[in-house]
């Protein structure tokens, strides 16, 4: 995962949670021995890169130029070699 920046080098935001999320967010920072901004930071840095990951997944699926492989014949294949 490449960090998309320092937690010192960014800005400041206000985010409104429900209280049931805000305790399982402070359950969570504090098993970690990690702050609230931490964990958050966290958070939204790996569903970024989650959600970019799943963008080129979709992408490539919807590419009609692109080959869909049949998995029993790969799967033959992949055994056949070893």
């Amino acid at each position: 995962m490449t960090p998309r920046m320092t937690p010192k080098a960014g800005l400041r935001i206000t985010v409104g949670l429900p209280s049931e999320l805000l305790e399982d967010l402070d359950d969570t920072a504090r098993r970690l021995h990690r702050s609230r901004a931490e964990v958050t930071r966290q958070a939204i840095e790996r569903y970024l890169d989650d959600f970019d990951d799943l963008t080129v997944a979709v992408e490539r699926l919807r590419d009609r130029s692109d080959p869909v492989l049949d998995w029993d014949h790969v799967r033959g294949c992949v055994l056949r070699s070893e």
